[in-house]
């Protein structure tokens, strides 16, 4: 609670907005967009703290790079390539996000050169064994939930978020915790049936980069089997002009290290 208030208290400083009545969608949509949508394409270093339920460690660095197809909050392409540790280096997770149908994701295997399609069913499993899902690395599509305007205060608007389609999720529900003067979402929690926490994402620092509120560190818990990931960005650049090439299969094998440095 102590990480959350102090988070609150230091976004209000990067802006408020206005005292006005909000629509759940319109906030949604404004979240997705401050979330996934900063600039027309963008790129972040990206070192992973991955600790389990024993306190065991593990890290992970990647670089990921971001393309948006159009100026609508539409589809888009993710690139993430892993540096370190050995057992992961030069390892490629692509995706083409789809707005009107399941996202196209693939995952490429150096050691086995392999590329692997990752099913629409496999979107909320680990991502390269931390506590975030693959869904999570490019955003849940806002279409699939239905939104509601829980709470507000001075601060934040509280949305809770109930899936459409229950069978195609392991959550009944989930609340976001969205900053009002940034549009991020601070802090989410996800919740079973009986309303028990399975996981909870925590925004820990927040930063101006190119003049964008950009989230450059993020916690991920689970309830379940315990433990947590911290993700830390850095060299952060929005507006690189990256090829639209790149997010193709053939640069899975082949990678466009230009961009990658």
């Amino acid at each position: 609670m102590r990480n959350f208030i102090g988070m609150t208290l230091a976004l209000s400083l990067l802006g408020a907005a206005p005292a006005i009545a909000a629509d759940a969608m319109d906030i949604v949509k404004k979240a997705n967009h401050a979330s996934y949508y900063v600039g027309d394409d963008g790129r972040a270093k990206v070192a992973m703290a991955i600790t389990d339920d024993q306190g065991r460690a593990r890290e992970r660095e990647f670089v990921i790079l971001r393309k948006d197809e159009d100026e609508t909050d539409g589809p888009q392409n993710f690139y993430v390539y892993f540096n370190k540790p050995a057992d992961v280096k030069k390892m490629v997770f692509m995706v083409h996000k789809n707005v009107d149908r399941d996202d196209d994701r693939w995952l490429y295997l150096p050691a086995l050169d392999l590329v692997k399609r990752i099913a629409a069913s496999d979107e909320r499993t680990s991502f390269v064994g931390s506590h975030f899902y693959y869904e999570d690395v490019s955003g849940r599509g806002i279409n699939e939930d239905l939104h509601e305007l829980i709470e507000e205060n001075d601060a934040t608007y509280v949305i809770r978020s109930t899936p459409k389609d229950k069978d195609a999720v392991e959550f009944a529900f989930y609340k976001n915790w969205i900053h009002k003067g940034t549009s991020l979402p601070i802090k989410t929690e996800y919740y079973d049936v009986n309303g028990n926490v399975l996981r909870s994402y925590a925004a820990l620092k927040v930063d101006l980069v190119d003049g964008h509120p950009t989230v450059t560190a993020a916690e991920m818990k689970d309830h379940q089997s315990g433990g947590k990931t911290v993700m830390t960005y850095s060299d952060v650049k929005y507006d690189v002009g990256l090829p639209e090439d790149i997010f193709t299969e053939r640069y899975l094998r082949k990678a466009p290290r230009k961009y990658l440095r």
